[in-house]
This record gives structure tokens, C-alpha cells and sequence, in this order.
């Protein structure tokens, strides 16, 4: 499955195909779920999507890293990032371990 991207334009044709919405509507409606994901994790920085997984917002502190073509030592300075932590019914999924629902 190497180079398979899902796009918010296949999601929106999956809704489409499996609701019934217009086409427009299911467009908005992706839309309107991944901005209220990325308002949570703004928010409070977490997104929990039973028998799937966990998007979280963590806090990285500085720290030194070290440039691999010189050595020269370079401040890594403190960040957030995202996190994805897969449920352990994807993880089964991905495994072939289950069944899809």
C-alpha cells in the first residue's frame, strides 16, 4: 500500500458513497470534523477517537542536538508536537489479529 495518501477529498467521496449527502455537504462536513479536531488540540491538546487511537499535544524541552556534518553542538529549542498513540483494536486491524467491523 506504499504511496496511498487519503486525502479530505477522499474522505468527503467516502461519506458521499456511504451516507448519501450531497457531495458539497460531505465536503463540509470533513471539514467541520478535522477543525473541530484541531480546536480540541489547540484547546486541551488531546483527541480520543474510540477503536482507533489518541492525538496529543506533548511538550518538548530544550535541549542539545548536534549537527551530523560538522559535530558542531546546536540549542533545540522547546516545542509542542503531535502525537498519534494507535488503539489496540487498530493496532490488531493492522496486524490481521481482527476482524473489521
Amino acid at each position: 500500500m506504499a504511496g496511498l495518501t487519503v486525502t479530505r477529498a477522499h474522505l468527503a467521496e467516502a461519506v458521499y458513497q456511504e451516507v448519501g449527502l450531497s457531495r458539497t455537504e460531505s465536503a463540509q462536513l470533513v471539514d467541520f470534523i478535522l477543525e473541530e479536531m484541531a480546536n480540541s488540540l489547540l484547546g486541551d491538546g488531546m483527541v480520543k477517537i474510540s477503536s482507533f487511537g489518541t492525538f496529543m499535544v506533548r511538550e518538548k524541552g530544550e535541549r542539545v542536538g548536534r549537527n551530523p556534518k560538522t559535530g558542531e553542538e546546536v540549542p533545540i529549542l522547546p516545542r509542542r508536537v503531535l502525537v498519534f498513540r494507535a488503539s489496540q483494536m487498530l493496532k490488531d486491524r493492522i496486524n490481521g489479529e481482527a476482524s473489521p467491523p
